[in-house]
C-alpha cells in the first residue's frame, strides 16, 4: 500500500435506486464506506445520488455490490 500525494483523490457519483429517506441512505453510505480506498460517502436521497471519495482509484463493482448488499441497486 502506498501513500497517497496530492492529487490521488477520486470522485465519483452514482444514482442510487430506491432510496426514499435518510435511514436509506444510512444503510447504504454504512455499506459503501466498508468498500477498500473509501475516503467519504455523501447520499442526497431528493436526488437520488450518491458522491464517493475515494483514496485512489475504487472497483465500480464494490461500490455496486455495497449498495446491494444494502438493499438498492446502481442506475
Amino acid at each position: 500500500m502506498s501513500a497517497g500525494g496530492a492529487g490521488a483523490a477520486s470522485v465519483r457519483t452514482y444514482t442510487v435506486l430506491g432510496m426514499a429517506c435518510g435511514h436509506c441512505a444510512g444503510m447504504v453510505a454504512d455499506e459503501v464506506e466498508r468498500v477498500a480506498g473509501v475516503a467519504a460517502v455523501a447520499v442526497d436521497v431528493a436526488a437520488g445520488s450518491m458522491t464517493v471519495t475515494g483514496d485512489g482509484e475504487i472497483d465500480p463493482a464494490d461500490v455496486r455490490a455495497a449498495v446491494e448488499e444494502a438493499g438498492y441497486e446502481l442506475a
